[in-house]
């Protein structure tokens, strides 16, 4: 262990490393930056950006040269973290100014709960007009990130999904930098009062693709073709800014959201691990009026520190429940807040987790603190590594030195206690359509509502990264080719790696697509024997399962998914199927109301629920339900008719004589008059 001579001494460099690691009360820094009036406000993300590809932190690539001017007139952070290498949590962390345990994003789509604090809401309610434009629907409100619209005047994501094809790309999944940058800036040259422009970029995210002349300049480093694309695209956004005549009164702090592997540690992209590539950022904020001309600030920060820097530059009161600092104080070393702010930040640590590979796989999930010198990782083979000397943390010295290791970890444990949250969050609400938009992004499903205190259980991810990978490029073959050549290939891997079950999963999908149902049962049963939490896997082993009219052994899958994960809509829905086919109306009166309790106007479930309360002799209660479905669909006959026999058993005659009549009247036009929704099949293009 190289430049430690005393134990002893590397035990109290650590403990006094900590000092400020528990989150310390809001430091009160923006008078000594506060300009007359309200200064305008413009974020800048851009996902999977490694802080080595930056020329203002020392990269000799030349891809930044517009984020290079602008760093001239910023204050340049050059040790910036992130808090987790996933597009939504990191996301949550720099709007909510809070860590991962305590807004519980921890992946797709888990809503932002509307108890959190806000960036946008809280600028909102001070006068700002608000707008975001963002990238790709991994920030889509309606579909990866629910919630995340929260105090915007103006969301624009909106992207239409009509089935995935490589061609379409950039009209259903992503948007390229430079449309972005031009309906932010249409949006810009509108404003008339101090505004929040939040301008998300998603280009250097995998695939990489960058337009010409990028593609060509950059042949072979595509990677950075992507990052000089959305430099130059930032630089059109800078220079309108200054054409508008408010780029001097305007806040501007630029960062990314995490970075990417790029094959350090065997990760080919990013999520799974929380080593440098992925977790240091670039991160620059420039103030009104040249304030930040030239500084660099070489302590350690985190992006949970964004909000309350960017509030306090308007002078606007940090929320209570916000757990990031405001940087203000480290811009300005020489003023009262900047002393105030060097004794809080001295060997501040910084805290980053990696939840993606517990959700989607079952393993443990990282926790990484970088404090002092150290960087340590907590996982089921612990890690440790010195910043100065191993920058590609390479020699593990845990096991050496237990010790430290120990005062480490249980200083992680404290941090996590002190910061979590122990309110319930809403859980996420993966239906169909959401899974295979995110799927074409690249990100597996998540396998279930998993428990919180669960992380550190399950394998470690350094010994199942080769599987992370693998599972990218098979989907990268499912979504470019679909399953007719994928099939090969998802059974090329199974042959290497039998006991992924996401392999199972993915194959037995595409056996659905393929209306290959015995197979598709085969794969799927082999699914949730590995992974029994996997929900998503047996919602389509029952589907599978009644396809081949094995209704009993379905039935058992579905109470299983429903059981996990009440706000399954699906599941509810086939198990009124099946509750009506074998004539069991007071289990389908239940899960219709499961239904209505997350969709009161749901057509099928009203309609069900009517039938099932008429057989059990309930005609009066049978109405509302049928009435509810007639206002969904007016034009279907069955509701009519069935309402007919309800006010035919209560001895309402001229009621039931109308609804005859509608019936028959609608039954003429319809080649199905009296169909009852939902069917008793599943959608034949069901698959992963």
């Amino acid at each position: 262990m190289r430049g430690i001579r005393c134990f002893l001494c590397l035990i109290v460099l650590v403990t006094c490393a900590f000092a400020a690691d528990t989150p310390q009360p809001q430091s009160q820094t923006a008078a000594a930056t506060l300009k007359p009036g309200l200064p305008n406000m413009v974020l800048i993300t851009m996902d999977t950006t490694r802080a080595d590809r930056m020329g203002f932190l020392g990269s000799k690539r030349g891809l930044t040269p517009n984020l290079d001017i602008l760093a001239r007139e910023s204050a340049v952070f050059t040790r910036a973290y992130s808090q987790a290498p996933l597009t939504p949590t990191s996301h949550a962390s720099i709007l909510t100014g809070t860590f991962p345990q305590y807004h519980q994003v921890l992946t797709f789509p888990i809503p932002l709960a509307p108890n959190m604090p806000d960036l946008p809401e809280t600028l909102q309610k001070n006068g700002y007009s608000t707008a975001a434009f963002v990238g790709s629907i991994a920030l889509d409100s309606n579909i990866g990130a629910p919630g995340f619209n929260r105090g915007f005047d103006t969301y624009d994501a909106g992207y239409t999904w009509a089935g995935f094809k490589p061609s379409t790309r950039y009209q259903t999944v992503e948007r390229r930098a430079g449309e972005v940058v031009q309906r932010a800036v249409t949006w810009l040259n509108k404003q008339k009062g101090p505004f929040f422009l939040w301008v998300h970029v998603y280009d250097p995210h995998d695939p990489y693709d960058p337009p010409q002349p990028f593609r060509t300049r950059y042949s072979k480093a595509l990677y950075d073709g992507e990052i000089a694309y959305v430099d130059s695209s930032l630089g059109k956004l800078f220079r309108q800014l200054k054409t508008l005549g408010v780029y001097d009164n305007t806040i501007i702090a630029v960062t990314a959201d995490h970075g990417e592997s790029l094959g350090a540690h065997g990760e080919d992209e990013h999520g799974i691990f929380v080593y440098d590539e992925t977790i240091h950022v670039p991160l620059l904020v420039k103030l009104t009026r040249g304030a930040t001309k030239g500084k660099r600030v070489e302590d350690r920060v985190e992006l949970v520190d964004i909000m309350p820097t960017l509030l306090g530059t308007a002078g606007i009161a940090v929320p209570e429940k916000v757990q990031g600092q405001s940087l203000l104080g480290l811009i300005e070393p020489d003023t009262p807040a900047g002393a105030a702010a060097a004794k809080l930040w001295k060997d501040r640590g910084a805290y980053s987790r990696a939840d993606y590979g517990h959700l989607s796989f079952g393993w443990s999930t990282p926790q990484a603190l970088r404090t002092g010198k150290y960087l340590y990782i907590e996982a089921p083979r612990r890690e440790l590594y010195q910043d100065a000397t191993d920058p590609d943390d390479k020699n593990n010295l845990a096991p050496s030195s237990a010790a430290v290791a120990d005062t480490l970890s249980l200083r992680v444990k404290d941090f996590l206690q002190a910061t979590s949250n122990t309110d319930k969050t809403p859980k996420s609400k993966m239906d169909e359509a959401k899974a295979r938009q995110l799927q074409a992004l690249g990100y597996m499903p998540t396998r279930g509502d998993s428990d919180f205190s669960e992380a550190q259980n399950g394998a470690d991810p350094k010994d199942k990264i080769k599987i992370a990978n693998v599972m990218v490029r098979v989907n990268d073959i499912l979504q470019n080719e679909r399953c007719g050549p994928g099939v090969p290939a998802l059974k090329k891997a199974l042959k290497t790696y039998p006991e992924i079950s996401m392999l199972h999963f993915f194959l037995g999908g595409c056996y659905m697509e393929a209306l290959d149902f015995e197979d598709a049962v085969t794969e799927l049963k082999e699914t949730v024997r590995l992974d029994p939490i996997f929900t998503k896997a047996e919602l389509n082993l029952g589907r599978a399962l009644m396809r081949t009219n094995h209704y009993d052994e379905a039935e058992v899958a579905f109470e299983h998914v429903a059981k996990a994960s009440p706000n399954d809509i699906n599941a509810h829905t086939f198990l009124i199927i099946l509750y009506s086919k074998a004539d069991r109306y007071q289990d389908v009166i239940r899960e219709c109301k499961a239904v209505l309790h997350y969709l009161p106007d749901n057509y099928g479930a009203n309609l069900h629920l009517g039938q099932a309360l008429l057989k059990t002799g309930d005609a009066q209660g049978a109405i509302a339900p049928l009435q509810l479905a007639i206002t969904g669909e007016p034009d279907k006959a069955g509701p009519h008719g069935f309402l007919a026999d309800a006010y035919q058993k209560l001895g309402r005659e001229e009621d039931a004589n109308r609804e005859r009549a509608e019936a028959k009247r609608l039954a003429s036009n319809a080649s199905n008059p009296m169909e009852s929704a939902p069917t008793n099949q599943p959608d034949d293009n069901m698959s992963q």
